[in-house]
């Protein structure tokens, strides 16, 4: 498995809470463990207790996120610098998931799992997709969405590095709500220009 497919768990991660609308999906032990996906080892020793813990986490990969979209790189690279020293991980070569035509194993690396709690483990892995990505494609590749109120992270895996939204959702909701907006100045302005018109003719009256 790439190390690039781990950066999804900090998207996951920090998109259990939506700020804007005050909505938060990570309250359960259950939520915790769908957050792991398919590594249903690590999820099976969830508790109460990572809840807790990886909303602190949440909070600070979501403030990585928000530096790199302001284009301030040094601070996300500190800010996930940080994590990384303070949840490590542990690589490995491994090749007895994928095997080739032949059967030989498919080396690839691997995250092992040596972690202390889920938490511990969820946010290893987190920081080290999301480093991978940082550093493989750049940090301007970490997002905010722009369409309000939405405010998900996301990554940008576009080949002209412009997307702009988490989904393509929130890019047709923004588009319409450019459009209405765009229309309404064009309305107010022409409403602008006939009454200056209307004015101007009044003027003219007045001054026969």
């Amino acid at each position: 498995m790439e190390l690039a497919y781990y950066s999804d768990f900090a998207v996951r991660l920090v998109n259990t809470e939506q700020p804007e609308r005050g909505g938060d999906s990570l309250t359960t032990v259950e939520a915790v463990r769908e957050l792991f996906g398919p590594a249903q080892q690590s999820a099976r020793r969830a508790t109460d207790s990572d809840v807790t813990r990886l909303r602190t986490v949440r909070a600070r990969l979501r403030a990585v996120f928000e530096a790199a979209d302001t284009g301030d790189e040094v601070r996300a690279v500190d800010l996930l610098n940080a994590l990384m020293m303070e949840f490590p991980v542990s690589p490995q070569i491994s090749g007895h998931e994928f095997r080739d035509h032949d059967g030989r194993p498919n080396w690839h690396m691997h995250i092992a799992d040596h972690a202390a709690n889920a938490t511990a483990s969820y946010t290893a892995t987190a920081c080290m997709g999301l480093a991978f990505h940082l550093t493989e494609l750049g940090v301007d590749r970490l997002g905010i969405c722009e369409a309000k109120p939405c405010r998900n992270a996301y990554l940008d895996t576009s080949t002209n590095r412009s997307r702009r939204y988490c989904s393509d959702r929130c890019a047709t909701r923004a588009n319409v709500a450019a459009y209405r907006a765009r229309k309404r100045r064009e309305s107010e302005r022409s409403e602008g220009s006939g009454r200056t018109a209307e004015t101007a003719q009044d003027s003219a009256a007045a001054g026969e």
